[in-house]
């Protein structure tokens, strides 16, 4: 495609507490290797850190830059706040964490036109500072970790369900009403099952890589890692016939260890082979995963599993069905 004929692109950024990373983030879109236009929209949502200050820094020293507040915090509010204050063809979403390559926006565009495709996306690549990081990094590209997700784990160019942020058309965002501010989480794949079910095509390569800082501790990945498992019973109640083998996994795992657990105490000491098999597996698994790295980031690889897994699980275990009545009803009510 010419340069001449580069569609303009406009990024959208929601943000919340993300003074660590935003100055960083902002400046791996502004020194994208792009030729169009290009315009970055942050939505602000209620920090309680310098986020404020830092975007209101980079908005004085570049035009290019722009804000618009989110009061709500909400993630799917904050995109759609974006992509309405926003101009161009081309929809570029980006987290205040989330680094992206330097031909990422390129790329992408060139795949939108070689596809067809609605929706472009690559790998989320984890990236950690400190052991504790770069242990859920290894966790969050790994198998064991996180099934045969390609946005996670790599894989072949081609049509997928969902993909990691994601470049859009805008008129298809247009034509779906943008995401359900209903979803706190999962807005992504929710949004994505909706283009899928009009016809369009979601298209994933490992050409398009960004690199992600995990969450610094076991608390904030619990938290994140139940919120999804949370989210994605609602997707499955909201979207019958969205749910695979892959997604029951982890609920599984956390229903064959209490099982397991309850057996071993009270029964019979043959119950607690189920937990223990499973603390073998992580563990087992942790050392292809952990390859190369420290071996403070090794050690602690198994516990980043059994966090991720036990906590998508609850999650998705006690995901209330009064939730997905309410999403339910804010679109078919």
């Amino acid at each position: 495609m010419p340069d001449q004929q580069l569609p303009a692109v406009s990024v959208i950024m929601p943000v919340l507490n993300e003074e660590r990373h935003l100055r960083t983030s902002v400046r791996h879109i502004l020194e994208q290797e792009y030729a169009g236009e290009l315009e970055v929209v942050i939505a602000l949502g209620p920090s309680t850190d310098r986020t404020d200050e830092i975007a209101a820094e980079l908005v004085a020293e570049d035009s290019r830059v722009h804000t618009v507040p989110n009061p709500t915090g909400r993630t799917p509010a904050a995109l759609n706040a974006a992509i309405k204050a926003s101009r161009h063809p081309i929809v570029v979403r980006v987290d205040g964490h989330g680094m992206l390559s330097p031909d990422y926006i390129a790329t992408a565009v060139r795949l939108l036109d070689e596809t067809g495709a609605q929706n472009v996306g690559g790998i989320m690549h984890a990236e950690g500072e400190n052991d504790w990081e770069r242990a859920v990094a290894a966790a969050m590209t790994s198998r064991i970790g996180v099934g045969n997700a390609a946005f996670h784990t790599g894989g072949q160019a081609g049509p997928a369900e969902t993909v990691y942020l994601g470049v859009f058309r805008r008129e298809v965002l247009e034509r779906q009403g943008g995401y359900n501010e209903e979803f706190i989480r999962a807005q992504d794949w929710e949004l994505n099952f909706r283009i899928r079910e009009a016809g369009g095509l979601i298209w994933f390569s490992p050409e398009l890589k960004v690199s992600y800082r995990p969450r610094p501790n076991v608390r904030a990945l619990a938290k994140q890692y139940k919120n999804y498992g949370r989210w994605r019973h609602v997707v499955a109640r909201y979207h019958q016939g969205s749910i695979n083998l892959r997604y029951l996994a982890a609920p599984a795992a956390v229903c064959a260890i209490a099982a397991g657990v309850v057996v071993g105490a009270t029964v019979s000491p043959w119950g607690l082979v189920v937990p223990a098999g499973y603390l073998a597996a992580i563990t087992a698994g942790s050392v292809p995963a952990g390859k190369g790295l420290p071996v403070g980031a090794r050690l602690r690889i198994p516990v980043a599993l059994a966090t991720m897994h036990m906590s998508w699980g609850y999650g998705f275990l006690t995901s209330p069905r009064s939730l997905a009545r309410k999403v339910i009803a804010s679109r078919r009510g």
